[in-house]
């Protein structure tokens, strides 16, 4: 069963497929990102530097779900993907911790 992607609904219908597609594209190998360009990590195998099971992923360079083109998607391992993506998810982390600490605020007793 595929996985389903961070903001699944701004993905298009047949994201299944365009995913399969480029994994399939890589030979189901990481094409390697700007931090580890060499990785080729075999999905469903041990990482050879982390040891963790591969899940290969495909990547948006863009970090724009609706764009699919195919120069604008990697296959990714874990490693690779969660690092190129890292300063987005930084960011989101701390605005969605601002927002709940905002929130907070409201409802907090003056003291």
């Amino acid at each position: 069963m595929p996985i389903r992607p961070e903001n699944a609904a701004r993905y298009p219908a047949d994201w299944p497929e365009v995913s399969l597609t480029i994994r399939e594209r890589a030979g189901w190998r990481c094409e390697g990102s700007p931090a580890h360009p060499e990785c080729r990590a075999e999905n469903g195998k041990p990482h050879p530097d982390t040891g963790s099971i591969v899940v290969l992923t495909v990547a948006h360079l863009d970090h724009t779900p609706e764009n699919c083109l195919p120069e604008n998607l990697r296959a990714w391992c874990q490693r690779c993907h969660l690092n190129y993506d890292r300063a987005i998810h930084l960011r989101n982390a701390y605005e969605n911790r601002r927002q709940g600490k905002a929130i907070g605020d409201l409802f907090q007793e003056p003291e």
